[in-house]
């Protein structure tokens, strides 16, 4: 019969795929205490990554990449957290562009977020946002068994990220301040087949009026065979103009602020500027 401590350390290496992350708490709530912990880094079981995190070595040494620290979020340590906006279109094959300069950055959506997060060193930068957009914050989600190319998924795993209708909303709340309009401009090309049921729920759901406006903006503009579906009258637009852009134009229908190229006749019959 082992002992304690190697009962513990099993329930650990059990649970933690190698080159996966936990924190303290999680450590703690399995009985792995500090001092505990300390021999584990000294036997070499586990690797400090920052102060209260740690990650089960691999065979391999590797950087941390961003995939498999959410992954550990999400499956092992119970986090609400997912991968949304732009990262989660191109995820599933709807980015049609190639960030300019740098690492592309992922965007990830929760509430109570671990405050180690920013200061892990991962393979692209971390934009964190919180789940207030919807009034459903789980509306949309959905899971994803692939992942990025050279990224192994263990145990029958799946990303939890935003589906394709969930994940354009949350990069439209970032024009355009940390979007741009052209690059969402091609996204948008690429949405022929997002569903017109879930749009509805989304749209329903979603807090934000600048959203839902600048999506029927580029909805309008696209008009994929989804748009006739979907009846703007029947969600909240609000009232009165809204600015968003400087040096713009008004769009004569959605009364909200969008670069000149944007304000065209509509396709569908609605009076141009």
């Amino acid at each position: 019969m082992g002992t304690l401590k190697e009962d513990k350390l099993k329930s650990v290496l059990e649970a933690v795929p190698a080159g996966f992350v936990v924190d303290a708490p999680w450590l703690e709530a399995h009985g792995v205490s500090r001092f505990l912990t300390r021999k584990y880094i000294d036997s070499g079981w586990l690797e400090r990554l920052e102060r209260g995190v740690f990650r089960r070595p691999a065979p391999q040494p590797v950087p941390l990449d961003w995939q498999t620290c959410l992954l550990s979020l999400q499956h092992i340590m119970n986090y609400q957290i997912h991968a949304g906006g732009v990262t989660a279109l191109a995820l599933q094959g709807f980015s049609h562009y190639l960030p300019l300069g740098g690492r592309a950055r992922a965007w990830l959506y929760g509430d109570g977020m671990p405050t180690w997060l920013p200061r892990l060193k991962l393979d692209a930068p971390l934009i964190t946002r919180g789940l207030s957009l919807f009034g459903d914050p789980t509306l949309g989600l959905t899971d994803n068994k692939s992942g990025d190319p050279g990224t192994t998924l263990p145990w029958g795993w799946a990303l939890r990220l935003s589906s394709p209708e969930r994940a354009i909303m949350e990069a439209l709340d970032e024009l355009p301040d940390n979007e741009s309009f052209h690059n969402l401009d091609m996204v948008f090309e690429g949405l022929a087949t997002l569903s017109p049921r879930r749009l509805t729920a989304l749209l329903q759901s979603c807090r934000k009026i600048k959203v839902i406006r600048l999506f029927f903006v580029f909805a309008d503009r696209h008009n994929h065979a989804w748009r006739q579906h979907l009846n703007p009258d029947e969600f909240q637009l609000g009232t009165g103009d809204r600015a968003l852009v400087k040096g713009g134009k008004i769009h004569p229908r959605y009364r909200i602020m969008v670069p000149t190229e944007f304000v065209q006749a509509n396709k569908d019959g609605a009076d141009g500027p």
